[in-house]
């Protein structure tokens, strides 16, 4: 199934997410044509179960979709709708068609089948149809709530760097679509998790693009009469590029392919982390090498570099999964360090899940 997802993505983000389309959508503009497709071709539903509407994909598998929409720096939430139908299928709810996103930093109530709070920076929430959360109830359960975008009282629009929207939806008694209990063996912070692990894939598929055309640039742009990647110096960039690129990528898809059952909150926590240095040291080296024409519009450069800077800090900083590793092992102790390392659970990241940088 892997092979199929990864073939057939790949020829979809080549014909359609053209770097002048990408361009296209900045500041909002829904890719109506891309999503279109996506939809049609079934790939938000792969994470949902056989029997709830899906193709029943592992993480494993789905991590070539991510890595790939990081690559082509794709304008759409489909990281986003494989996590939230990959839920609503855990809690037994059925997947869903149509533009979907998540709301990971989501103060909700549910009561009487009713959700009143607010969700921050969800992902294209100003586009979507629909978006899943976690909400509370009055007795401290929490429920998986599917909601209708339309139903907020509020919309407050805001863009990341790479010009990707990240809005607050307010809801003050908005009837859900569909909720169910959060199984026990997943967090309240599911989505948190869910979402660094989707922007650690991202992050490894854009770094490999970004090191592809710095390379390409670098034999390709001559001075003093030689291309400038035969220069020492900029043979040591490109080689410190390669390594960070490598060990993201490892790390990334380490963390898709233990999430299984669950999420393997330990690598996913060591992905996030790696794969936002990573994207700090590749950006600087890309644009370093790249020299001014890296910094104009109409090179291709900033639609990778840009995303790079977004993600490193969305669903958590490197600074707030490094503090939450190191009180993890410090927690454990001498004695838990190793067991912590070979025999990791899947459960959020103990007392944590609250702490915020």
């Amino acid at each position: 199934m892997r092979e199929l997802f990864e073939t057939m993505i790949e020829r979809l983000f080549a014909d359609l997410a053209t770097p002048a389309y990408v361009l296209g959508c900045e500041g909002g503009e829904w890719p109506a044509q891309l999503w279109s497709a996506l939809d049609d071709s079934g790939f938000t539903l792969a994470g949902a179960p056989e029997a709830l509407g899906g193709a029943g994909a592992t993480w494993a598998d789905m991590y070539v979709m991510v890595r790939a929409a990081g690559r082509h720096a794709v304008p759409a939430p489909l990281g986003e709708a494989l996590l939230a139908n990959w839920l609503l299928g855990k809690a037994g709810l059925e997947g869903r068609e149509g533009a979907l996103s998540i709301a990971a930093r989501a103060e909700l109530s549910l009561a009487d089948g009713c959700v009143s709070g607010i969700a921050r920076a969800v992902p294209w929430g100003r586009n979507v149809e629909a978006l899943v959360a976690i909400a509370m109830t009055d007795t401290g359960t929490p429920q998986v709530v599917l909601l209708q975008r339309s139903t907020a009282s509020e919309l407050t629009l805001s863009l990341n760097v790479a010009g990707e929207p990240r809005d607050d939806l307010v809801f003050r008694g908005a009837r859900v679509l569909a909720h169910a209990q959060l199984p026990d063996r997943l967090g309240a912070d599911v989505l948190e998790l869910g979402g660094a692990m989707l922007r650690s894939g991202q992050t490894a598929g854009a770094l490999h693009a970004l090191l592809e055309m710095t390379a390409s640039y670098a034999r390709e742009r001559k001075q003093f009469g030689k291309a400038i990647g035969s220069f020492q110096a900029i043979q040591q960039q490109l080689a410190v590029m390669a390594e960070q690129t490598a060990a993201a990528g490892i790390a990334a898809e380490a963390a898709f392919c233990e999430s299984d059952d669950g999420l393997a909150a330990l690598t996913i926590t060591v992905a996030k982390i790696s794969t936002a240095d990573a994207a700090s040291v590749g950006a600087g080296i890309g644009h370093s090498v790249h020299g001014a024409i890296g910094f104009t519009e109409e090179y291709p450069l900033h639609l990778l570099s840009r995303r790079l800077w977004a993600w490193r800090s969305e669903f958590g900083s490197a600074s707030l999964w490094s503090q939450r590793l190191g009180m993890q092992i410090c927690q454990g102790g001498s004695d838990g360090y190793w067991p912590l390392l070979t025999c990791h659970g899947k459960q959020p990241l103990s007392g944590l899940a609250s702490n915020r940088l």
